[in-house]
């Protein structure tokens, strides 16, 4: 089987290239007793735009629960998407030339 690299390094990586963005402020939401189930694992805002991350390694899949979470923060027009890459989470919020 193929050595994958753990979610939290993808993580560690993904938050070093927003944070490196002008205009951007972004967070880790750390599991607790008094988080939500299911919330993205990563916040924040671009150029007043509030965005929300859910990170997952290639070949993973979002939980039932998660994608629930994902598609009550786009419906409030948060930018939400999961990065499966530093390339993958810079699309989300819109930081890769490309078109959304």
């Amino acid at each position: 089987m193929k050595n994958r690299c753990r979610e939290s390094a993808l993580v560690a990586e993904i938050l070093c290239a927003l944070r490196a963005l002008p205009g951007v402020i972004v967070r880790k939401r750390h599991g607790s007793a008094w988080g939500v189930a299911g919330d993205p694992d990563l916040y924040g805002s671009i150029q007043g735009r509030h965005f929300e991350i859910e990170v997952k390694r290639p070949g993973d899949r979002l939980t039932a629960l998660q994608e629930a979470r994902m598609k009550q923060w786009a419906a409030t027009g948060a930018l939400a998407g999961v990065a499966r890459s530093v390339e993958d989470a810079l699309h989300i919020v819109g930081a890769d030339g490309r078109a959304r």
